[in-house]
């Protein structure tokens, strides 16, 4: 039986999701609890690969699960068994042609990041502390440039290279909130596909800009260099918020 997971970690402890040697992965995680559930080898895909610290509100996992058990008792079979860093929010079937990776219509990713005189333990976790504290009108400003179609090959960690550097990202929000003895910054992506730390260098350009950078966002796309963006930011902050497949009776 094909079935589909909608699963939540915090990827503190995790080097990212895909199994790997020596190393703890959510993948490896998640097929271990599924063969201490189920006495069987499952292999599971996801919508797509996190990276070592990233956390996920909403990934989707896709995996063929043995016939007999009801689609939407499955999350409570896998939560006995899993820990407490990653949980199963839903489960149900998915039809037998269903590609997880390749029938992705958009994804969206939430940055996370906080500027405080002091360090907060309570936000360091899952949000980067920023130096300076940035200015928001211009970090929107910047952030309507990047929305639409373009070629985001400047937006990719160096020696990382896929089919095509083309994306097209629907929406480039930011946003600011009161904390206590802080302002917390976030910025929130919805595109149809990701590069290699590309949300994490954006990311990293709006808050330089925010802080008085002069915006290289333009000179990024019309020259495909990295050096006209400012760093990559920590991994920590980032969450995958969601995966949207146009399908809402499958993941409602």
């Amino acid at each position: 039986m094909k079935a589909l997971l909608l699963v939540s970690y915090d990827g503190t402890a995790f080097s990212g999701w895909q199994r790997q040697p020596n190393a703890r992965t959510v993948q490896e995680e998640m097929e271990e609890a599924a063969y201490r559930a189920f006495s069987r080898r499952v292999t599971l895909t996801a919508s797509g690969r996190t990276d070592a610290g990233v956390h996920a509100l909403g990934q989707v996992v896709e995996g063929d699960f043995p016939e007999g058990i009801p689609p939407e008792k499955l999350r409570e079979c896998l939560n006995i068994q899993l820990p407490p860093d990653v949980k199963v929010l839903r489960s149900c079937k998915a039809p037998e042609a269903f590609d997880v990776t390749r029938q992705a219509k958009r994804k969206t990713y939430c940055y996370n990041a906080y500027f405080a005189e002091t360090e907060l333990p309570l936000y360091s976790r899952y949000a980067a502390r920023l130096k300076r504290q940035p200015d928001i009108a211009l970090m929107r400003e910047a952030a309507k440039l990047l929305e639409g179609e373009h070629d985001f090959s400047a937006f990719r960690a160096s020696g990382y290279t896929s089919r095509t550097s083309i994306r097209t990202l629907y929406s480039v929000n930011t946003e600011k909130t009161a904390i206590p003895s802080g302002t917390l910054y976030s910025v929130r992506v919805t595109g149809n596909g990701f590069l290699y730390n590309m949300v994490r260098i954006l990311a990293g350009e709006l808050f330089a800009v925010g802080c008085g950078k002069q915006e290289g966002i333009t000179r990024a796309f019309e020259t495909g260099e990295r050096s006209a963006l400012s760093v990559t930011m920590p991994p920590h902050g980032l969450v995958l918020v969601s995966a949207d497949y146009g399908i809402t009776e499958l993941l409602p």
